[in-house]
C-alpha cells in the first residue's frame, strides 16, 4: 500500500500529459486526435482523482487554465476579464445537482431565473468597441491571454465594424462564438475533395483554421458568421442588471443573437429546452453540441463568483457525443441498385448519440486511399441524426502491426462479375448489370420504361413485387411468368394480368436502338445506342468491338466505351441477351450507317411540337436521327425546321417569331421519303 499514492501521482501525471497533448492537437494544429466524448471522459477522470487527492493537484494542471497556449504568429492580447470554459453537466440528475448548489449558496428556496442558450461548437472570440468602433478582435487562447486577430475577424460580415444607436459603454467587450455554417462546410470540403486538398475534420476545425490564417484574404473568401453571448470589460458606462436584458441591447447595438435564446424561471423549463434543442438540432444550420444555462441577474453572477476555471453560475448540458473512437473489425463491399460498389466499415459496436453504431460508410475507394483506412486501425466515427455513420479519420498512433492497404475486389461480392472503376472516375461499379440480384429491380424498371422496351402496364410496384417474391431473377423471367403467377400478385385482377401478357408480347417487337438503350449500360443513352447500331449495323459486332474501336464511335471516349466493353465481357450478360432473343425479343438488323458527313439531314435541327397523327414523335425523332439529323428540345435561331402536329404550343409561336421554317407532319413524311 505504500506505493498507492505514488501509482496515484503517476497515472494523474499521465492523463495530465495526455490532455495537454489533444489540447495541442486541437486548440493549436486544428487537428484533433481523438473525439470530444474522449476528451471529456479523460478531462472528468482527472476532476475525480484530483477531487479525491487535492494534496496531488499541481498549478500547471489542466483543471487549473483553460486551455492551450496561444499560437506565436500573431500578437497576444490579455484578458482584463478572463475568458473562463464552462463545466459539464452530462445528465438531468447533474443539472437539478448545478440548480440546488445555486440555490444553497444563493440562500434561496424561490425558483432561479436562467437564461437557455445553444451551446455552438466554433472558436470563442472577444470583440473589443471603443466609442461603438471595433478596435481589436482576439481568440480565447488559454483564458487570460489570447491570439490578436483583428484583421481577420475584420472580414466576417456578421461582425458589426461600427455599434447601432446608443447607449453603449465607451469600452465594451463582447464574448461570441464564431462558427462557420454547415452548408458553407460541406461545400468547402467537397472542392477541397475535388482538388486533391486536406479536408476539415468538422465545422469547428474549419473555422478554427480560417481564423488562424496570417493572410486575412483567405479568412475573407471562407463563410463564417457570429453569435454574441456574453460581456467583458466594461467602462465608461453601464450595461443592463439582466443577462436577458444585455442580449436585448446586443440586438439593438447591431450584435447578433443566437434566436433559440430563451428567459424561464426554474429549472424544469431548463431540462424542457435541452429536449427542444435535441430535437431541432438536426434542422438547424449550424452545429451544436449542447446547451448553456445563465444565472440570468448579474447581481446574483457576481455573488456565486468563479472556480479556478468556470464560473458558479453557468453550467453547459452537453448532447450525447456525435462522435465516439472504435475499431475497424472489416471492411466489405456493397451493391447498391445501380451497380456502385461502396466500401463499408464493420465496427466494434461503439454508442453514439444513443444508437449503436456498428458500420459506417467509407464511401468510395479514392476516401478509403485517402484516410488510409485499414482493417484493425482505431477510427473517429461521427453519426449526425440520421444520416449513416461515417468514418472521419484515423488514428494512426493507435494503428497496429502488420495492417494491410485495402484494395479493389475485382469481382462483384453479388454476382462476381468484372468490377471496374474507369480511370478519372470516383465510384467502381459492377458490370453485371442484367443479372445481378442486387441491381435487378432497377434493371427491370429501366428495361420496361417507356423509352426501352415500353412495356405497358409493367409499373415500379409490380416489379417490387416480382423480385421480392422471386418470381423475377432476371430480366428474361418476365416474358415466361404464366397468367396464374401474375395473379398471384397483389391487386392484380384477370384483366390486368392478360393486358399485361400482351403488352409483353407486343414489346417483343422493337429496335436495336432501343434494346440497346434497355439494356441499361451506365452513360449509354438514347442518342449513344443510336450512334452504336448506326456505326456497327447489329448487335454481334457491337458485342465483339474492343475499347478502340467503339471510340471511333461519335460521342464515345474511354470511360464510356470502358463501360460498354466491360458489359459485354460479362457471359452472363451475353447468355441473357441470347436468351430474350430465343424468347421472341427481335428487331430489324441495320447496316451500319455512313460517315456522318455523308448523311443527307447533317447540320440540320429539327424541334417537334404537338400531336403527330401516324407516328409517335420518339419514332419520328429515330428517323431524322437515322438520317443525320439532330432533335432538340427548345426552338433558336440555328433550328432548321419546327414539326408542327396537332396543338402544337408556345414552340409554334416561337418559331414564327424568329422566321423559322415550318413543316405539317405530312411535309415531314414527304421530306424523309425523298431522302
Amino acid at each position: 500500500m505504500k506505493n498507492f499514492p505514488q501509482k496515484i501521482s503517476q497515472h494523474l501525471e499521465q492523463l495530465r500529459q495526455k490532455i495537454d497533448e489533444h489540447n495541442y492537437s486541437y486548440y493549436v494544429l486544428d487537428n484533433p486526435t481523438i473525439p470530444d466524448a474522449e476528451y471529456d471522459r479523460l478531462f472528468r477522470e482527472l476532476q475525480t482523482l484530483e477531487s479525491e487527492h487535492p494534496e496531488l493537484i499541481t498549478p500547471d494542471s489542466p483543471t487549473q487554465r483553460v486551455g492551450a497556449q496561444p499560437l506565436k504568429e500573431f500578437a497576444a492580447v490579455t484578458h482584463e476579464v478572463p475568458m473562463l470554459s464552462l463545466d459539464n453537466a452530462f445528465s438531468e440528475l447533474e443539472l437539478i445537482a448545478f440548480d440546488k448548489r445555486v440555490r444553497q449558496r444563493l440562500e434561496t428556496d424561490k425558483p432561479i431565473e436562467y437564461v437557455c442558450e445553444p451551446k455552438l461548437d466554433g472558436v470563442a472570440v472577444s470583440l473589443r468597441y471603443e466609442k461603438g468602433v471595433l478596435t481589436r478582435g482576439a481568440t480565447r487562447g488559454d483564458g487570460l491571454t489570447g491570439e490578436d486577430i483583428t484583421q481577420n475577424v475584420r472580414t466576417i460580415p456578421a461582425v458589426p465594424l461600427h455599434l447601432r444607436g446608443s447607449g453603449y459603454p465607451d469600452i465594451l467587450e463582447v464574448r461570441g462564438e464564431i462558427y462557420m455554417p454547415l452548408i458553407s462546410f460541406e461545400n468547402y470540403n467537397a472542392k477541397a475533395r475535388a482538388a486533391g486538398e486536406k479536408e476539415f475534420a468538422n465545422p469547428r476545425n474549419a473555422t478554427a483554421g480560417s481564423l488562424r490564417q496570417l493572410d486575412p484574404k483567405i479568412t475573407a473568401s471562407r463563410p463564417l458568421s457570429l453569435f454574441c453571448y456574453a460581456l467583458g470589460k466594461v467602462a465608461g458606462g453601464h450595461v443592463a442588471d439582466k443577462h436577458s436584458d444585455m442580449l436585448e441591447d446586443f440586438k439593438g447595438w447591431g450584435l447578433p443573437v443566437n434566436p433559440e435564446i430563451i428567459h424561464v424561471t426554474g429549472i424544469e423549463p431548463c431540462v424542457e429546452f435541452f429536449h427542444h434543442m435535441a430535437a431541432i438540432r438536426d434542422s438547424l444550420p449550424y452545429e451544436i453540441d449542447g446547451v448553456v444555462y445563465k444565472v440570468n441577474r448579474f447581481d446574483q453572477q457576481r455573488e456565486l463568483g468563479f472556480i479556478s476555471r468556470a464560473p458558479r453560475w453557468a453550467i453547459a448540458h452537453k448532447f450525447p457525443a456525435r462522435e465516439e473512437m472504435t475499431q475497424v473489425e472489416a471492411i466489405e463491399f456493397q451493391v447498391g441498385r445501380t451497380g456502385a460498389i461502396t466500401p463499408v466499415a464493420r465496427l466494434a459496436p461503439v454508442v453514439i448519440s444513443g444508437v449503436t453504431v456498428s458500420n459506417a460508410t467509407l464511401h468510395n475507394m479514392d476516401e478509403v486511399w485517402r484516410k488510409d483506412v485499414r482493417v484493425g486501425d482505431m477510427v473517429i466515427v461521427r453519426r449526425a441524426g440520421d444520416v449513416i455513420p461515417d468514418v472521419v479519420s484515423v488514428i494512426l498512433d493507435k494503428r497496429p502491426a502488420h495492417t494491410h492497404k485495402v484494395l479493389l475486389p475485382k469481382h462483384c461480392p453479388v454476382c462476381h462479375a468484372e468490377v471496374i472503376k474507369p480511370e478519372g472516375e470516383v465510384v467502381a461499379r459492377c458490370t453485371g448489370g442484367l443479372f445481378c440480384q442486387a441491381q435487378l429491380k432497377e434493371t427491370i424498371k429501366h428495361f420496361a420504361s417507356r423509352r426501352a422496351l415500353d412495356i405497358e402496364g409493367l409499373g415500379d410496384k409490380i416489379i417490387e413485387q416480382l423480385v421480392t417474391v422471386k418470381l423475377a431473377r432476371d430480366i428474361a423471367d418476365v416474358f415466361l411468368l404464366t397468367k396464374a403467377q401474375w395473379l398471384s400478385l397483389e391487386r392484380m385482377g384477370e384483366k390486368s394480368a392478360q393486358n399485361l401478357i400482351d403488352a409483353l408480347d407486343k414489346s417483343k417487337a422493337t429496335t436495336l436502338p432501343r434494346f440497346m438503350y434497355a439494356l441499361g449500360i451506365r452513360e449509354v443513352g438514347e442518342a449513344t445506342a443510336l450512334n452504336l447500331v448506326q456505326h456497327f449495323g447489329g448487335l454481334a459486332h457491337i458485342m465483339q468491338a474492343d475499347e478502340l474501336q467503339l471510340q471511333e464511335v461519335a460521342d464515345i471516349g474511354p470511360i464510356v466505351a470502358a463501360n460498354i466493353a466491360g458489359f459485354f465481357r460479362q457471359p452472363h450478360n451475353r447468355e441473357l441477351i441470347a436468351k430474350l432473343q430465343q424468347l421472341g425479343v427481335h428487331w430489324q438488323e441495320m447496316a451500319p450507317r455512313p460517315k456522318q458527313n455523308d448523311l443527307p439531314l447533317n447540320g440540320k435541327t429539327f424541334v417537334l411540337t404537338g400531336t403527330l397523327a401516324t407516328m409517335t414523335r420518339d419514332a419520328a425523332k429515330e428517323q431524322i436521327q437515322a438520317l443525320g439529323g439532330k432533335v432538340s428540345g427548345s426552338v433558336s435561331a440555328k433550328t432548321t425546321y419546327v414539326v408542327a402536329g396537332a396543338d402544337p404550343g408556345f414552340k409554334l409561336a416561337k418559331a414564327e417569331e424568329l422566321k423559322v421554317q415550318i413543316l405539317s407532319e405530312d411535309e415531314l413524311l414527304q421530306l424523309l421519303k425523298e431522302l
